[in-house]
């Protein structure tokens, strides 16, 4: 039985700020559990909803120090779909009604929860083979490890995993503070460990010091090796290299079910879901007070809405949805300059246009369901979700190749027959735009259109799927 602990700052559903939240919640259970005892470690934030709080168990508290600090330790834990969860327990760092506070406070809070990480081993039923980290917030888990704990028996053969989901993010303060905060010594921040263009990047201590490095997508993994994409770590990552995996992440397939989803209007699987898409088609135009009609090309947007997401590019072009008679649904929230420009929109064109400023898990799911195609222009993108579950609906998508939309959607080629979406090369908002026009002309031929959105409902993005490459590194990473 190999033993792994997933530290991570966040899980669904008990804390959630973006796509990290979902890979906690869901990887862990997917794994055999006659091979693999997965278990996951995070904060008891005060903003866990009551109802888990009051199923958690409370194992024992610890004096966990950190630097010259002394502070208190609770371990609580929670059995959750068949997964063990344990929370760390300090209010001081974890009782505000948000994840992450004030970005001068998250460099100590998570100093804390990564000490904390390793200082409840010896109490709790699980002595792990692997930690596996995820972010900048568990960066310090192997470099703490390494620097502060091998010493101890007890912690000589464990093994860390550092997993990028977002190299823009890196953690990063000043030297003083950081080693302040962490109580690690000089001998830490030099260029070659923490040290970070006179800073401290609590990232790059993580890819220095881990035994093995992954990020969420094959094609992610290369980009970052290289100055445009690598954020100033590329450098680091090609040294890394021999030890860099990237693993696509999944979705949940009972959550993201067109067949079972009662969030949508209509249910339907591969077989027939022409006719069942055109149903919540229209229930979808008649409830957002788009123009009814199932002849219509409806392009749908589930997005965060900033630069990195291409809305630069998409309000390049909205003229053109109105000019070529396009319908374009949009749900999410973001930048407020993007925000009022689907409003305008919206508010001028309410049969063609329509704006959702919010999140909304129902409306997304009905997007899906109702939409001829997906639009996810990014910027970059180290995985994506949404062009996965779009594809589990039949929603065909169309999307930039970078990162992981890259390695997940294979572009229509008419002469072949083959694609499950369509894409464009460079972050350009002509090019764009000629891949919506061209799937728009492949979409009047509904043979054509109807089989390549069976392709995309056939593939498989499943967390079993991830699981099992992870498997097979963890067993890598043991021998």
């Amino acid at each position: 039985m190999k033993r792994v602990l997933f530290a991570t700052s966040e899980a669904f559903p008990f804390a959630k700020t973006g796509g990290l939240a979902d890979v906690a919640g869901s990887l862990p259970a997917a794994f055999d559990r006659s091979e693999y005892d997965v278990r996951v470690i995070m904060p008891k934030y005060g903003s866990i909803p009551k109802e888990y709080c009051e199923q958690m168990r409370f194992i024992c508290s610890i004096n966990v120090s950190l630097g010259w600090r002394n502070k208190y330790c609770g371990i609580f834990e929670l059995n959750y779909g068949g997964v063990i969860y344990y929370f760390i327990d300090n209010e001081f760092y974890f009782s505000g009604t948000t994840i992450y506070s004030y970005i001068h406070e998250d460099v100590e809070k998570f100093a804390f929860f990564s000490k904390a990480v390793l200082s409840i081993l010896p109490h709790i039923d699980l002595k792990p083979d692997i930690v596996h980290c995820n972010d900048w917030q568990t960066g310090l888990v192997p470099i703490m490890l390494n620097v502060l704990f091998r010493h101890d028996s007890f912690y000589s053969d464990i093994k860390t995993i550092m997993t990028i989901h977002n190299l823009r993010f890196q953690g990063i303060w000043g030297i003083a503070e950081t080693q302040d905060a962490t109580g690690l010594p000089n001998s830490c921040f030099t260029h070659d460990k923490l040290e970070f263009y006179g800073d401290a990047n609590l990232l790059k201590g993580g890819i220095v010091y881990a035994d093995h490095v992954t990020t969420v997508s094959n094609n992610y993994m290369e980009e970052i090796q290289t100055p445009y994409y690598g954020e100033r770590l590329d450098g680091l990552l090609r040294a890394r290299k021999d030890s860099l995996t990237g693993i696509v992440n999944g979705i949940s397939y009972t959550e993201y079910d067109p067949t079972t989803d009662n969030f949508i209007y209509a249910k339907y699987d591969r077989r027939d879901f022409p006719g069942r898409k055109r149903e919540n088609k229209i229930a979808l135009q008649r409830e957002l007070g788009l123009s009814p009609d199932k002849k219509k090309f409806l392009v749908g947007v589930v997005s965060r809405l900033t630069d990195q997401k291409g809305l630069p590019l998409i309000e390049q072009v909205m003229g053109r949805f109105v000019e070529r008679d396009i319908q374009l649904v949009v749900v999410g929230t973001g930048e407020t300059g993007y925000e009022n420009m689907f409003k305008y929109y919206a508010s001028q064109y309410p049969g063609l246009i329509s704006s959702n400023i919010l999140f909304s898990n129902e409306l997304a799911h009905k997007i899906y369901a109702a939409a001829d195609a997906f639009l996810m222009p990014s910027q970059f993108e180290p995985c994506g979700l949404s062009q996965l579950i779009a594809m589990r609906y039949g929603a065909v998508p169309i999307v930039r190749e970078t990162g992981g939309l890259k390695e997940t959607v294979i572009p229509f080629n008419e002469y072949s027959g083959e694609g499950t979406g369509f894409s464009f090369k460079n972050y350009d908002a002509e090019e764009m735009w000629n891949a919506i026009q061209y799937a728009r002309e492949i979409y009047n031929d509904r043979t054509v259109w109807n089989s390549i959105a069976r392709r995309g409902m056939a593939q498989d993005f499943s967390w079993e799927k991830s699981a099992a490459k992870y498997a097979d590194l963890y067993t890598e990473l043991l021998k």
